[in-house]
């Protein structure tokens, strides 16, 4: 318990699968901080819900909006930020142990406005300071998945925007503030970005995308104190898994909650060594032949 307290965390595809179940799982082991990013306001409320029943020490701040439009951009902050000030009077009134403060947002990744202003929030709220940011979000285009040839374009480009170029961004936004004291930035791949199957369309491609992209942030930050490495998380009982391989038996697939453990531990002090290494969650010793102060 409490390997990330002090700690505060950027997760983006909070609202179900591998992301609910990372948010619950930091939350426990104490973060300072959690801002939790996902389409879905009413899904990002349920998660909110959780978190405060396996923590109830939990202050959540909840603000549901429609990021596309401009408009609601300027009431989105004026929300928070009376929403905040509303807490911090309210939790002057308490004597109570430490707590995970958790701030959801909800964006569409798609629209670099939106990564602006996730990006922005967060670390107004975080007062400047983020240690950890997890690039989880991501979508598996149409469903059935068609072959390339009938892949339509509109889905491609919102396929690749979502799990490839929003990540860019987000690292990109948010080096500044984490290159001061360090931080770990964690992707999820897959092993559709080792091998091209065919039938996974736009998705295989994108994670081919964060192979390489994750790859080479790890070599121009190497020394920066920031440290890169990503996670397969191998296969997941989710809503999208069962999207894709409707007639798998999804049974047979881990349970999201059962994978955490990896992605605690590169968010953690235990993981300040390692740096541009690829993970497997459900391997064993995470697909890793060794890792200093690994524990096992």
């Amino acid at each position: 318990m409490n390997r990330l307290q002090g700690k505060y965390v950027l997760l983006t595809g909070a609202s179900q699968g591998l992301g609910r179940q990372l948010a619950i799982a930091y939350a426990r082991e104490g973060a300072a901080g959690l801002a939790l990013v996902a389409r879905r306001g009413e899904a990002l409320d349920e998660v909110r819900e959780q978190i405060q029943q396996a923590v109830p020490k939990t202050s959540v701040v909840v603000v549901t909006a429609d990021l596309r439009r401009p408009e609601e951009l300027e009431r989105v902050m004026n929300e928070v930020r009376d929403t905040l000030l509303r807490n911090t009077l309210r939790d002057r009134t308490q004597q109570v142990a430490p707590k995970t403060n958790v701030l959801t947002i909800t964006a569409d990744l798609t629209q670099p406005e939106d990564i602006e202003r996730v990006v922005a929030t967060t670390l107004n709220e975080f007062k400047g300071r983020l240690d950890v940011l997890v690039n989880n979000a991501s979508t598996i285009g149409p469903a059935p998945i068609p072959y390339l040839l009938d892949y339509p374009l509109e889905d491609f480009h919102n396929v690749i925007n979502t799990n490839l170029v929003a990540p860019f961004l987000l690292i990109k936004k948010i080096l500044p503030a984490m290159i001061e004291q360090g931080g770990s930035i964690i992707n999820v791949t897959s092993d559709a970005g080792i091998t091209g199957y065919p039938g996974w369309g736009a998705y295989g491609i994108s994670k081919f995308g964060i192979e390489g992209m994750s790859q080479t942030w790890a070599a121009e930050l190497e020394g920066s104190g920031v440290r890169v490495n990503w996670v397969d998380p191998g296969d997941m009982n989710t809503a999208m898994h069962r999207a894709a391989e409707p007639d798998e038996d999804p049974a047979q697939w881990a349970n999201p909650a059962e994978v955490t453990e990896v992605f605690l531990y590169l968010a953690a002090n235990d993981s300040r060594h390692i740096h541009g290494q690829r993970f497997q969650a459900q391997e064993y010793n995470w697909g890793r032949n060794a890792i200093e102060g690994l524990a096992a």
